[in-house]
This record gives C-alpha cells, sequence and structure tokens, in this order.
C-alpha cells in the first residue's frame, strides 16, 4: 500500500508539470492577450500609442512570445506557485487565491446539491430501467435521458427562463439575490435558494441522463451472471436479489465517475452560471479566459487538476473498500 501511494504520488507530480506547462503555453499563444484586449478601443482612438503598451506588457509579462520567453514565463510562474504565490488576477486586480477561495463556494453550494439531486434521481430510475427491459418504463427512462445528454445548457437554461421566468413569473431569471429587496436571516437564504432553482434543475437534467444509462447498462450485465441467476433458483425474492446482490455489485463500475466528482464541486459550471448570472468560480473563469487573465487562468485550472488527480486517487481507494478483489499493492 505505501509502495502504492509513493508512486501515484510521483507519476501524479508529473501529470501536474506537464499539464501546467501545457496550459501556460496555450494561454500564451492566444491571439490576444490581457493588455490588448483591454487597451484596444484607446489605441485605435491614439489615447495610448504603441510604446505605452509595449511598456504595459512589460509590466504584465507578456512582452516576449517566443519560445524562449514562455518558457522562462513558466518557471517564474511555477517557482512562485511552488512558494503558494498565484500571482494577481490581472482583471481583478486582487490575488488569485483569494479569488478562487471567495467565489469557489457558491459552486460548491449548487453543483454540491445538484449532485445529491443526481444520485437520487438517476441511480435508481437506471435500475428500474433494467429490471424492465424493453418495458414501458424503459422506454420513458431512455428518451428522458437521452434528452438530458442531448440539450446543451445555454438552450436548457434560456428555455427555463422563457417558461418559469417569462411565462409563468414563478422564479427570478438569474443573479443570486433579489436586486428590490434587501432580506437577510432566514428570508434571505430562502431568496438565494429560490434564485438557485433554475441553474439547479438545469444541471441536475443535463447530467442525469448519463448516469442513468451508465447504471442501466451496469445492471443489465450484472442480471445476466451466473451468481444472479443461482441466487434466484435459491427461492430468493425478486427485492433481494436485486437490492442485495445485483445493486451492490452495479455499484462497482460507477465508482470511475467519483474521479471526476471532486474538480466538478469546485470547478463550476460557466455556461449555466453565465446563463442565471450567478457569481460562481465558473463564471469569473469565464470571464477571466475572455480577458487573458494567465495568472487567474493558471491558478483556476491547475486548482482543477490537482482536484483530478486527488479525485483518482480516492477513486481507486473506493474501488478497494467495494471490491474486495482488487489489491492495491502495485
Amino acid at each position: 500500500m505505501t509502495q502504492y501511494i509513493i508512486k501515484r504520488l510521483l507519476i501524479s507530480i508529473l501529470i501536474l508539470f506537464l499539464v501546467s506547462f501545457l496550459m501556460y503555453g496555450l494561454i500564451r499563444l492566444l491571439p490576444n492577450d490581457y493588455v490588448d484586449q483591454k487597451f484596444q478601443s484607446q489605441l485605435e482612438q491614439g489615447t495610448v500609442s504603441e510604446e505605452d503598451i509595449l511598456a504595459m506588457k512589460e509590466q504584465y509579462g507578456l512582452d516576449d512570445n517566443s519560445l524562449w520567453g514562455i518558457i522562462k514565463g513558466y518557471f517564474k510562474w511555477l517557482g512562485n506557485a511552488l512558494r503558494g504565490d498565484l500571482g494577481m488576477s490581472f482583471k481583478y486586480n486582487a490575488p488569485v487565491a483569494e479569488v478562487i477561495s471567495t467565489y469557489m463556494w457558491i459552486s460548491f453550494a449548487i453543483s454540491f446539491i445538484a449532485l445529491i439531486l443526481e444520485f437520487i434521481i438517476a441511480i435508481p430510475l437506471g435500475v428500474v430501467s433494467a429490471t424492465h427491459q424493453y418495458g414501458i418504463s424503459d422506454y420513458a427512462v431512455t428518451v428522458f435521458a437521452m434528452m438530458g445528454i442531448s440539450l446543451p445548457s445555454f438552450f436548457l437554461g434560456s428555455l427555463l427562463i422563457k417558461i418559469f421566468y417569462v411565462d409563468l413569473g414563478w422564479f427570478p431569471q438569474g443573479g443570486l439575490v433579489s436586486a428590490t429587496n434587501d432580506l437577510t436571516g432566514f428570508a434571505g437564504a430562502m431568496d438565494v435558494a429560490w434564485h438557485c432553482v433554475l441553474p439547479m434543475v438545469t444541471l441536475v437534467i443535463l447530467s442525469i441522463g448519463g448516469m442513468m444509462r451508465y447504471t442501466r447498462t451496469n445492471t443489465l450485465e450484472v442480471l445476466n451472471s451466473d451468481y444472479i441467476r443461482t441466487a434466484r433458483a435459491k427461492g430468493l425474492s425478486e427485492h433481494t436479489v436485486i437490492y442485495k446482490h445485483v445493486f451492490r455489485n452495479t455499484m462497482i463500475p460507477l465508482v470511475t465517475t467519483m474521479a471526476g466528482i471532486l474538480p466538478s464541486l469546485f470547478s463550476g459550471a460557466m455556461i449555466t452560471e453565465e446563463i442565471f448570472a450567478l457569481p460562481g468560480i465558473g463564471q469569473m473563469a469565464y470571464q477571466a479566459l475572455k480577458a487573458g487573465d494567465i495568472p487567474f487562468i493558471m491558478g483556476y485550472n491547475m486548482f482543477l487538476a490537482i482536484l483530478t488527480v486527488i479525485g483518482t486517487f480516492f477513486t481507486d481507494i473506493a474501488y478497494m473498500i467495494v471490491d474486495p478483489r482488487v489489491k492495491l499493492n502495485k
């Protein structure tokens, strides 16, 4: 076990190094950097000269886009990051770590509740679909799953706003709090929750389709196993066969999805947060990406990369828990 953990740590460090270098290079190769976008209009109007632009690019470390310049810039960023300094965000004019820690909890709360609802809805529906294969419930679940998989987030979000805000007026269009009311305490909490309903519904509908299909496929595979036929031959009730023998073994392949759960909780949903004007980390990252904010983009993506590595490691541990045949000795 110890040998396995050490090996995984070393591999993880190498992966994070390669990912960070590749991301930094791609970001530096964007056609327009932060300075170009911020001062483009002033440059066209003649209020800012080319010399001023070059001086500001040098100040931000964006003056040399050659291969050697990118390499030097990367190792300068890496040295600061290893000391815990992710730099100052160009766009938000604040430390990157501070911006991430401030806005990620809004995205976490919405994503966490949506994830719980996804599991509560998708897994039982997947099991029901498999146990009633080619029945009405199976076809209904399949159609619902395909709708969730196929709908783009911007289309579904806009559709929900059209129905529940424009037509019915049941829910607010977006934001996190009502602009016309200054609510505090329980009333303020309920106001925030009311604003989060449509974004959470959007996330749940978009995510349960894949989970339902995955659960259905795994359940059908387990139902055709020899030990399930043996359990039925012993006279066990169908309820015992399904929920004691089938369900537990169905969960083994589902453990694979855990690797992506941890980063998804903190990454935010860029498009959904943008549609509903939620001040989460996803929207902040989207705005920073459009502005060419290199320190924030690097800090945000490395934060997600580290969470992904941690999630993958815990997935391997979970495999050993749910399946005693798996041994982490290499």
